[in-house]
């Protein structure tokens, strides 16, 4: 007897692995194959033996160093606000000023009303 149902959905798995690349979610890279997360989760196993997270933790990583280098290149030419950015994100700098006080600070509230 012949199964029935849905024709199975076939997944790219190049295009998956670059949705990953740029850091697509679960729902977003399942939105494009037009797939439940549940359907793209055994699609995974099938496909790399692995969790869409385990996958997507490998894959993902591949485009954030892709746009660090990228970021460091912007750096490295001159880019004022990339050199800040990366100065405030990996060197620990900041913009704020830290302001002491000495001395005594006296206040004086008039109330009218003393029932307040």
């Amino acid at each position: 007897m012949a199964k029935m149902g849905r024709p199975r959905k076939e997944i790219d798995f190049d295009q998956f692995e670059e949705l990953c690349r740029i850091q697509c979610t679960e729902v977003e890279i399942a939105s494009v194959f037009g797939i439940s997360i549940e359907t793209l989760n055994t699609r995974c196993k099938e496909q790399y033996g692995q969790t869409f997270l385990e996958i997507w933790a490998e894959k993902s990583a591949a485009g954030k160093a892709s746009l660090r280098r990228k970021q460091w290149l912007l750096a490295q030419d001159g880019n004022a606000t990339m050199l800040i950015w990366i100065g405030k994100q990996w060197l620990g700098q900041t913009d704020t000023q830290k302001i002491e006080h000495s001395g005594a600070v006296h206040v004086h509230f008039d109330r009218e009303d003393e029932r307040l």
